[in-house]
């Protein structure tokens, strides 16, 4: 069978996987909180052993697959609400709540009080402050910086900010929320809150529908090349096998 045959379709499964990461990216383009999710790539040498890294083998027994994706930890825009129980993160930290997953970090800190007065996410998540899960009497609520809160000029907790290092590999679980791998959270040291304020999305709607035109033409052009080598195998097996 041709190599190219091969590379198109490594090609074809890559192009597919990151259709479907930009399509989601894109559609998070106005989710509270949401960092995009890039693309990286590995190449992948076919054939089992040794094979001489010429350029005729780099071209026809490298192909390039996905290796998986990243997340883009810039920052998005911050939007005031209004809402003293609102907060946002200037910087790289997260805020972190507790789950039936366990401890799960987000960047949209558009909290709210249950009826027994505990600090919860959007998702019902209790929010963690140093003390444990957060709990306050529906009073004037002060959030300061630092991530302290205070009630009525009294210090209640301080919410348990998380910075990462760079490369660390957190994984989306849904709704603009992140688990990471156990002991990879470090207490936050370059990052503020700005209280009744959420960050948007850090997804350009635009740089997304230009990432997905780009795939997409990349996954056509691709298929076109599939047929284009199918249809000479075709032709192979047809008309000069028959003449050996």
């Amino acid at each position: 069978m041709d190599s190219g045959y091969y590379a198109i379709c490594s090609g074809l499964a890559a192009q597919t996987q990151a259709l479907d990461l930009v399509a989601h990216n894109l559609a998070n383009t106005t989710t509270t909180g949401y960092r995009g999710e890039q693309t990286t790539f590995r190449s992948l040498l076919t054939g089992p052993g040794t094979v001489t890294t010429n350029y005729l083998n780099s071209v026809v027994n490298n192909f390039g697959v996905l290796s998986g994706s990243r997340l883009d930890l810039s920052s998005g825009s911050f939007a005031p609400t209004g809402n003293p129980l609102d907060a946002a993160v200037a910087g790289s930290g997260f805020f972190a709540a507790q789950s039936a997953q366990g401890v799960i970090y987000a960047r949209n800190g558009g909290f709210h009080l249950t009826n027994i007065g505990q600090l919860v996410t959007s998702e019902g998540n209790a929010v963690l402050g140093e003390l444990g899960p957060i709990t306050l009497p529906s009073r004037n609520v002060a959030i300061s910086s630092d991530g302290t809160i205070s009630v009525d000029g009294n210090v209640v907790d301080k919410l348990q900010l998380a910075e990462f290092a760079p490369g660390t590999n957190l994984t989306a679980l849904g709704n603009a929320t992140y688990a990471a791998p156990a002991g990879s959270a470090l207490s936050a040291t370059g990052s503020t809150v700005r209280q009744a304020m959420l960050e948007g999305s850090n997804v350009s709607p635009t740089e997304a529908v230009v990432q997905l035109i780009t795939v997409q033409r990349n996954t056509d052009m691709l298929g076109r090349a599939m047929g284009a080598i199918d249809g000479q195998l075709n032709q192979i097996a047809v008309q000069d096998l028959p003449k050996v």
